[in-house]
């Protein structure tokens, strides 16, 4: 099968992502094999081929946003059948009995893998998971469609939970790609009023487009204070800004799985009245599940630029140059 493998971290710009050909992976007990059709493009993918996150495991085929169809089944496999379309996301396992995971925080577990880090993901024509992993995707979303709602939506999604946003209240998006152009989307139908933060025009665009009442840049004023906020972009500094604005009591949530250095922060005018900062790490099954379910009644729209599997590198230097309007998915196998 053909894939886009990494065997050495390095820019995006060096082409650090080439076409070989692999095995087909063969499964165990629970795992089913997915013909891959489409995978998103994120920006933890580029955090992994260029060195920023701490890689468990080389080579490795990256790619977590995965659709495709069930192409065989493992013999204890029994939730999809052969022909089945299902979508694969960042969370692969997890351990399910330490005192996350019977929490309700498996996003947290010791032992949790993911997709296209400690396993083979989807920027390849055949990856396997286990079947309690996958889920079965709304029909109103085509495969292109569908493919960013599995890491992109799921952590918007969550983002929107930690940061504590209510329904009728004021919200900041800082950094306006794919994972915030689906969070924009869930809240202006939960009545929100959201301030867009980003330097592209094009961006800016498509914030007005699907909603926002405000769009500029991190260090502009916007009409109002607001009571939560959502950093996208891995940009330490843009927590200051934040926070600059945030209303007493709001929550700053950190969406990315990678951000520099975070500057010092003044607690007297930035901090203090209970104002708060948290990270979002990973996301659970639940969180997919509600997604799901979200985007179809919403309905969510996906905002989608294509690619083939050979051009992966141009669309993460794309990705990495805030080039792509909404998000970017790679087409590997027909439907």
């Amino acid at each position: 099968m053909l894939v886009a493998l990494l065997e050495n971290p390095k820019p995006v710009e060096q082409n650090p992502l080439a076409l070989r050909e692999l095995p087909q992976p063969g499964l165990q007990d629970r795992e089913i094999l997915i013909r891959v059709s489409t995978c998103g493009i994120c920006h933890t993918d580029l955090h992994t081929v260029e060195g920023e996150l701490q890689l468990p495991r080389l080579p490795l085929v990256p790619g977590h946003q995965i659709v495709g169809r069930v192409a065989a089944c493992g013999p204890a496999a029994k939730r999809f059948h052969e022909g089945d379309r299902v979508g694969i996301p960042w969370l692969r396992e997890s351990c399910g009995h330490c005192r996350f995971c019977v929490t309700q925080q498996e996003n947290l577990c010791e032992s949790a893998q993911f997709t296209g880090l400690h396993a083979d993901g989807g920027f390849a024509e055949f990856t396997k998971i286990n079947d309690a992993f996958a889920y079965a995707l709304p029909r109103s979303f085509s495969d292109v469609e569908a493919a960013p709602l599995l890491c992109a939506g799921v952590i918007g999604y969550r983002a929107l939970r930690l940061c504590g946003i209510r329904k009728g209240e004021r919200l900041g998006l800082f950094g306006f790609g794919a994972s915030a152009h689906l969070a924009i989307q869930i809240a202006r139908y939960w009545n929100c009023d959201v301030y867009v933060f980003t330097r592209s025009k094009k961006h800016r665009d498509l914030a007005r487009s699907l909603g926002a009442s405000w769009t500029g840049g991190s260090q502009d004023s916007p009409p109002h204070k607001i009571q939560s906020a959502i950093i996208f972009a891995p940009a330490g500094p843009l927590v200051l800004d934040a926070l600059r604005i945030l209303d007493k009591g709001g929550t700053v949530a950190l969406a990315g799985i990678y951000m520099t250095p975070l500057p010092e922060i003044d607690y007297a005018s930035l901090l203090y009245h209970e104002r708060s900062i948290r990270s979002v790490a990973n996301a659970t099954r639940q969180d997919a599940i509600e997604l799901l379910r979200l985007a179809d009644e919403v309905p969510l729209k996906t905002e989608v630029e294509e690619f083939i599997l050979p051009e992966i590198n141009t669309a993460l230097t794309k990705l990495k140059h805030s080039e792509i309007r909404g998000a970017g998915v790679l087409r590997i196998n027909a439907a």
